[in-house]
């Protein structure tokens, strides 16, 4: 055992072994906010976030004065609305052909990252979340194939300063439900399969749930290995911590018990591309006392002494990780995991919903988590929920990013109508985006969900993804 894994397992030793019950601190909202989004035509959609938001914000710099673009202009073209002054470009639609040759662009655009290229260019390296069902698969591509059964996997963008597509390739296929991930510090993709169907389940011939790492620049240099000792669940995404590299990840798990936020301690943090198949060792957390998340309902409700468990069987061999034995105390779960970023000194982590009728102890909308590790403390900081009709927009957040003013921009994925929705650092909530794109019929729309929001390097591009049909936006106008 090398120095630097006895460090980790002695701090994971001393995080595990008598922790304290927490104390829980329930405070007053800080902030409640909510603001009537209408335009263009389209039914008035009221939203509601309360907490307090000048905690989702911290480590950025930017000012607090604006309070969004105006309202949403109707697109012509029926693709994507934006307020007055702010216009799109189409970079890439599903069913074109890829600029490499190898075959067409694959459905399901999902999880995406914006990366600095040479002499000014952008990168994007795209999840397709693509099950056996998909209708355009993401190519077969010698090298850079895990599962050939597999449909999912990463398409790589490169981009001029000017947003022209000078190339557009597969980064990784083979893969299964590649649904979200996280940026790493030396500037890779972490790739996760949502999925945990084994070999000759779905016709596949590996098992799948896994992480792996993306090389938007130089597929080949990271190939197509699961990473995993980071375990093997149904991912969603995940976070690092930039000085100790600590990975964090949100597990989506479809049915009850529902998924478990996770921490990985790698043996070689930091190491960069290729480290993490050193392996490390994979945690769940524990909040003493709350087995299940979706019974705190007050904003700024804290728990002390969060508990770091081992996880027993990370490839879950004969039973999933969220079924396991973890001990008389048990785990704490939640529904519907989803986005996961690092900010100053904590992680933040998404909770799109939780319903009762489908087996989670309480009802909500939408929540935000934030995980100080210093301190071992726990702090539900926002509550999402529709100010009037539940189909309207504004439940069910999912995709979460900082934006370039210092905010945050929130994909929705819920019924009705989807947007982008920014929260300024002053807790304003205003729509920056809206998908014109029917999939449904007339009798019964239907519009696909956003997915992958991220900002070029320089802040001057957001990069945006339709779901169904499968659409990457870069949209560009007087950003704050």
């Amino acid at each position: 055992m090398s120095s630097e894994t006895s460090r980790l397992t002695a701090e994971a030793s001393h995080l595990t072994a008598e922790a304290p019950r927490p104390t829980v601190e329930a405070s007053r909202p800080s902030a409640t906010r909510r603001q009537v989004l209408a335009g263009g035509g389209a039914a008035v959609a009221a939203i509601a976030f309360t907490g307090a938001f000048s905690e989702l914000f911290a480590g950025t710099a930017a000012a607090r004065g604006h309070s969004g673009y105006g309202p949403l202009v109707p697109d012509p073209d029926g693709l994507l609305d934006l307020p007055k002054g702010f216009r799109y470009r189409v970079l890439s639609r599903e069913g074109d052909r890829l600029r490499s040759g190898e075959g067409q662009v694959p459905s399901n655009c999902d999880g995406m990252a914006a990366f600095a290229g040479r002499h000014g260019h952008v990168r994007l390296v795209r999840n397709h979340e693509n099950r056996v069902t998909a209708k355009i698969q993401v190519p077969v591509v010698e090298g850079l194939t895990y599962d050939p059964m597999g449909k999912g996997g990463c398409t790589a963008l490169e981009l001029d300063g000017r947003n022209n597509v000078l190339g557009e390739r597969v980064a990784i296929a083979g893969t299964a439900v590649n649904c979200a991930g996280g940026r790493t510090p030396w500037n890779t993709w972490l790739t996760c399969e949502e999925t945990e169907d084994r070999a000759g389940t779905n016709g596949y011939t590996k098992d799948h749930g896994f992480i792996f790492e993306v090389d938007g620049a130089d597929p080949h240099r990271t190939g197509a290995v699961p990473l995993t000792a980071m375990g093997r669940f149904q991912h969603e995404a995940i976070a690092i911590d930039p000085k100790s590299g600590i990975v964090y990840e949100t597990e989506d798990a479809f049915e009850k018990p529902f998924g478990l936020f996770y921490r990985f301690l790698p043996r070689k943090p930091l190491g960069g591309t290729g480290s993490l198949r050193a392996g490390g060792h994979l945690e769940a957390m524990r909040v003493p006392g709350v087995p299940d998340l979706s019974v705190v309902q007050e904003t700024g409700a804290r728990f002390e002494g969060v508990e770091w468990v081992p996880v027993p069987d990370p490839l879950a061999a004969e039973t999933p990780i969220r079924f396991q034995d973890f001990g008389p105390k048990g785990i704490t779960h939640a529904q519907k995991l989803e986005g996961c970023y690092w900010g100053g000194s904590s992680v933040y982590f998404v909770s799109s919903f939780a319903h009762s009728a489908e087996g989670s102890a309480a009802d909500h909308y939408g929540q935000v988590w934030r995980y100080e590790p210093k301190r071992r403390r726990l702090t539900l900081v926002i509550v999402f929920g529709p100010g009037t009709d539940v189909q309207l927009p504004g439940e069910s957040p999912d995709n979460i990013c900082l934006a370039a003013d210092g905010g945050l921009m929130v994909c929705e994925d819920g019924g009705g109508a989807q947007h982008v929705f920014g929260l300024t650092r002053g807790g304003e909530v205003y729509a920056m985006a809206r998908g014109r794109q029917n999939i449904g019929t007339p009798e019964k729309p239907e519009w696909g969900e956003f997915a992958g929001v991220t900002f070029a390097p320089d802040g001057g591009t957001m990069y945006v993804n339709c779901y169904t049909p499968g659409t990457t936006f870069a949209v560009t106008g007087p950003w704050h």
